[in-house]
């Protein structure tokens, strides 16, 4: 078995996290603003929130029983008992204060509208199962993942470059937080009964098993019109449709979300959508360099 601590990170779910600042690094580019350092610190600050999230969410649910031996998926570490429910609660917090580290030099680059988006995305990674309103209890956690590693993670890495939010930093935001969330509702949907008996009204428990599904497709559909819209509106290169190949490398999946229903059977579909984020995310940004 794995180290236990590669475990609770997650590694799988780090493209989610690189894919954004990975396209807006890209963008800035393309419009001749790129800065490197402050990329690298949007890249490592953003890994550590996506890291920070993840031990929060194997803490928390823990802790609330959401988590138990009838769940199908990744190990979590806690429920596992390959590391105490302290020691993970420590590690998310030494992982929250090393982005807040990072998120000094991004505020001494962009100043206050740093300071807002980082303590949003600091706060939102405890808040997503954590405290009085955990996100992902209430069917808010998809909307989080849109907006903050989607929309915010996008044009917050072009904001440090540019100085600026320009509307097609928005627009390849909704993009890749449309894919992001995509993963999300196949996990939810993977869930979906154990989330019902333990009382986590997750969007898929709340939308029920065709809802999500046809989210699922909504958010594929939101993610394929990004670029159309990118080079008719804002003239970027045509080659912004090879984000379009994410499409053909997650099309097994879409198959697997809509005729599968055991957990165990939406697992691949999982891993197939983050390879289709992954290369969505290479076709958008190769595109823009291309241009």
């Amino acid at each position: 078995m794995a180290n236990p601590w590669v475990l609770a990170a997650r590694p799988k779910t780090l493209p989610a996290a690189a894919a954004p600042v990975l396209v807006g690094a890209a963008l800035a580019a393309f419009r001749d603003q790129f800065a490197l350092m402050p990329v690298v610190a949007a890249l490592v600050g953003a890994l550590l929130i996506q890291i920070a999230t993840n031990l929060a969410n194997d803490y928390f649910d823990f802790v609330k029983g959401a988590d138990t031996e009838d769940r199908v998926g990744p190990t979590r570490v806690t429920q596992a008992g390959l590391l105490s429910p302290e020691a993970v609660r420590n590690a998310m917090i030494a992982t929250l204060l090393a982005a807040l580290a990072v998120g000094a030099y991004l505020v001494a680059v962009g100043g206050w509208p740093i300071v807002w988006i980082g303590v949003a995305s600091l706060v939102c990674a405890v808040a997503y199962t954590g405290g009085p309103l955990p996100l992902a209890y209430h069917g808010l956690g998809d909307v989080f993942v849109f907006v903050f590693f989607g929309l915010i993670a996008v044009a917050g890495t072009v904001y440090v470059q540019v100085g600026s939010f320009p509307p097609e930093a928005w627009l390849a935001g909704a993009g890749i937080g449309a894919m992001s969330t995509a993963i999300l509702v196949v996990n939810n949907l993977r869930d979906l009964d154990t989330d019902r008996r333990a009382g986590k009204r997750t969007m898929a428990v709340r939308l029920g098993r065709l809802g999500t599904q046809m989210e699922y497709v909504w958010l594929w559909s939101v993610a394929g019109l990004v670029p159309a819209v990118g080079i008719s509106a804002y003239g970027w290169p045509v080659w912004t449709v090879a984000s379009w190949l994410g499409f053909a490398v997650a099309v097994p999946a879409m198959r697997r979300v809509w005729t599968h229903t055991a957990p165990q059977e939406l697992l691949p579909a999982l891993a197939q959508t983050a390879a289709g984020l992954l290369v969505y995310a290479v076709g958008l940004s190769g595109g823009l360099l291309l241009g």
